[in-house]
């Protein structure tokens, strides 16, 4: 009797949140006349242009030209500071991309840095605000990129404590957090990204969902996945997208390792229907039969396919 109560508290809380997260996030995920909207990210362009000895962000105008080309809706920036995004801006209203979602850095477990890095991360959230986006996307720094060390339980505390503040912060200015990470949080038994989702309170911090960095992060485990989705997927408001075959990124979004048409329909079981950004970037090993834009073309028709029922 007592488990029966306890898991109906649970499916009453996450019933809740799933709501209320549903209600801030109304429309963020459509573009119009009932067409889902679909957004790309800006790393996995610099993949496909690198493996041409060409450089995105110094191509932008033309590179930003192919998004469009491919069929996305939207484009979601990564940006170190105000300086980018005012030049990004402009280029985007010229090729008609919107910026439903920011990407940004940002150090938060050391405790000489977490002040200056919040008040980056609100000054290009007003910046952004001012433009259309809803959604901050951050994936607070590890110790060293490609190291292998950890953050002490210390520093976990201090940065999920900044996380929090830093969501609350830009809840009051009408923006959504979105926690991210990579394969190194889900290292020791993922305590990192465990602790982000946890030690932070769901209506200040809530979750970018990169399928493939829990996946391979997990040991290329669906099992894990869909455990993290049972554990949050009432905070999701963020869906990135990459599929591999055979633990490789493959050059397309489509079917693969992951099994999205299963995700979309728990996703949708619960009410949820996050702004969908798709990150099919390749890596050495991934098939190199098709350029950007036909790549991109294809994940976008895929991922309209799979997630149809998010534009109703």
């Amino acid at each position: 009797m007592a488990n029966q109560v306890s898991s109906r508290r649970e499916f009453l809380k996450d019933t809740m949140l799933a709501t209320a997260l549903a209600g801030a996030m109304a429309g963020v995920g459509r573009a119009g006349s009932g067409r889902l909207h679909v957004a790309c990210n800006q790393y996995p362009w610099g993949t496909f242009y690198a493996r041409e000895k060409k450089d995105f962000n110094v191509l932008l105008d033309a590179g930003l030209g192919e998004v469009k080309a491919s069929g996305n809706d939207g484009f979601e920036p990564g940006v170190g500071g105000l300086q980018q995004i005012e030049q990004m801006v402009p280029l985007l209203k010229k090729h008609g991309l919107e910026m439903r979602s920011l990407y940004v850095n940002s150090t938060l477990h050391d405790p000489a840095e977490v002040d200056k890095s919040m008040e980056e991360v609100l000054a290009a959230a007003t910046k952004a605000k001012a433009v259309g986006t809803r959604i901050i996307v951050t994936n607070p720094s590890p110790l060293r990129w490609g190291g292998p060390e950890n953050k002490t339980d210390e520093q976990l505390k201090v940065q999920a404590a900044a996380l929090d503040k830093l969501g609350a912060g830009l809840k009051k200015m009408g923006l959504v957090l979105a926690y991210h990470n990579h394969d190194i949080e889900l290292r020791n038994a993922a305590r990192e990204f465990h602790h982000m989702m946890v030690g932070t309170d769901p209506a200040h911090v809530t979750l970018c969902l990169d399928a493939h960095w829990i996946y391979r992060g997990s040991g290329n485990s669906q099992v894990a996945l869909f455990d993290v989705l049972k554990l949050y997927g009432p905070r999701v408001t963020e869906l990135h997208l990459r599929q591999s075959q055979s633990g490789v990124w493959t050059e397309a979004f489509g079917p693969g390792d992951i099994d999205y048409p299963r995700l979309a329909e728990y996703l949708l079981h619960l009410g949820i229907k996050p702004l969908l950004v798709l990150e099919q970037a390749v890596e050495a090993g991934s098939p190199k039969t098709m350029n950007a834009v036909e790549a991109f073309q294809k994940s976008t028709q895929y991922t309209r396919e799979v997630f149809a029922g998010f534009a109703a």
